[in-house]
C-alpha cells in the first residue's frame, strides 16, 4: 500500500509539474482521418457531401493505469456556393474532451472554423482551401486527487496538508486560435491525392492551473502536414495511403500507413456504395495499429486497436489504446449528376 502510495504520489507530481511549468500537448487520434478538423481547418466541407457529421470515441493505457478517455464530435457543411465557379464557403463545429488519470485530468474544447474552396483548372481537377478555427477550452483537475511530498510526515500520510494548495486552480479557460490551408488534385477517376498544412494553438494561450502563472506555461503551438491519397486499381477496389507528421514543443508524433478499401456493392456511386475495409499504421517509436469497418449508404463505421511498442510496452503488456468512429456524409444530388466531385475526401 505504501508502495502505492508512493507512486501514485510520484505520478502526481510529476502532472503537477508539467501543468505548471512545461508546455502541453494536444490530444490524437489513431484514426485521425476520422477527425479532420482536429486535423486542419482548412479541411472544413472538403467532402462530396451536403452535410458531414462524425464522432469518434478512444480508451488508452486501461491497462497501465486509469483509462485516458478522448472523445470528439463534428459537424461541418459548405455554407456560400458560387455556382458559377464551384466554389465555396463552408463552415463547422468541433467539440472534443479528454480525461486522464486519478486525479480526472479534464480538456474541453469547443471550436468553430470557416474555410474557403477555390477550383481550378479547366476540369475543374484541382483545389485549394483556406481555413481558420477558433474556441473555447476549459482544463479541471481534482486537486484533492492528488498527492504532494509534504503531506508525508514522519512516515505518515497527511492528505490536505499541502502548502502546494492555497496556490492551485482547479480549472483554467482560455481561447485559442488555430489556421491551415490545404491543395487537392484528382488527375483521373482513379486517382486523387490531398496535401495539407497546419498551426495550431497560434496565440499561445496559457493553460496553468497555478494561480500566479508564469511565462513558460503558455500551450504550444503545433505543427502538423498530412499527405493523403486514393488510387483505384479497379472498378472495386482502392488502396488508400496516408502520412501524418506533428510537431509541439520538444514532442514530435509521424503516423503512416495505408487503408485497402473494396466495395461489395454497386460501383457506380462510389460516395454511397456498400463497402469494407482494413488498414495497417505505424507510429514511430510508439504504436502499430490496425484498423478496419464498413461503409453503407454514407454511413462509415470504423475500429482501430493500438498495439503499444514503445518502453511502457512491458508495463501495458503492449497494450494501447481502443477507438471507435462513426461518420455519415449527406449524399449530394451533383454528385449522381457527376456535374462535381471534390478531387480527394481523404480526410
Amino acid at each position: 500500500m505504501t508502495r502505492k502510495i508512493l507512486s501514485t504520489a510520484g505520478l502526481a507530481t510529476a502532472l503537477l509539474i508539467s501543468a505548471g511549468n512545461s508546455q502541453a500537448q494536444d490530444i490524437h487520434f489513431t484514426q485521425f482521418d476520422a477527425a479532420p478538423l482536429i486535423v486542419n481547418p482548412a479541411f472544413t466541407g472538403a467532402h462530396n457531401g451536403l452535410w458531414r457529421a462524425a464522432g469518434i470515441y478512444r480508451n488508452q493505457w486501461r491497462s497501465v493505469t486509469i483509462p485516458y478517455v478522448t472523445y470528439g464530435a463534428s459537424f461541418d457543411m459548405p455554407l456560400i456556393t458560387d455556382l458559377s465557379t464551384d466554389d465555396y464557403l463552408a463552415g463547422g463545429i468541433q467539440l472534443f474532451n479528454d480525461k486522464a488519470g486519478d486525479a480526472n485530468l479534464s480538456n474541453f474544447s469547443a471550436l468553430a472554423s470557416v474555410a474557403y474552396t477555390k477550383f481550378l483548372g479547366r476540369k475543374v481537377d484541382k483545389s485549394i482551401s483556406v481555413g481558420i478555427q477558433g474556441g473555447y477550452s476549459q482544463k479541471s483537475i481534482d486537486i484533492s486527487k492528488l498527492y504532494f511530498a509534504d503531506e508525508f510526515v514522519g512516515g505518515s500520510f497527511m492528505p490536505g496538508t499541502s502548502a502546494e494548495y492555497p496556490y492551485l486552480n482547479n480549472k483554467v479557460n482560455y481561447f485559442t486560435l488555430n489556421a491551415g490551408v490545404a491543395w487537392s488534385h484528382a488527375p483521373s477517376e482513379r486517382f486523387g491525392y490531398t496535401i495539407g498544412l497546419g498551426a495550431n494553438n497560434l496565440n499561445q494561450p496559457d493553460e496553468s492551473f497555478r494561480k500566479k502563472a508564469n511565462s513558460d506555461v503558455g500551450l504550444a503551438m503545433r505543427y502538423n502536414a498530412q499527405v493523403g491519397a486514393i488510387l483505384y486499381t479497379g472498378e472495386r477496389f482502392s488502396i488508400r495511403p496516408a502520412v501524418l507528421y506533428q510537431s509541439q514543443a520538444t514532442a514530435t508524433e509521424l503516423i503512416g500507413g495505408s487503408e485497402f478499401h473494396y466495395i461489395v456493392g454497386s460501383p457506380e456511386f462510389r460516395s454511397i456504395a456498400t463497402a469494407v475495409f482494413l488498414g495497417g499504421w505505424y507510429r514511430t517509436g510508439d504504436a502499430a495499429m490496425i484498423t478496419g469497418g464498413i461503409e453503407f449508404k454514407g454511413f462509415r463505421l470504423g475500429l482501430s486497436y493500438d498495439y503499444n511498442t514503445s518502453a511502457l510496452k512491458t508495463a501495458s503488456n503492449g497494450n494501447g489504446g481502443f477507438e471507435i468512429s462513426l461518420r455519415y456524409v449527406a449524399p449530394n444530388p451533383l454528385d449522381f449528376a457527376r456535374r462535381l466531385l471534390y478531387p480527394c475526401a481523404r480526410f
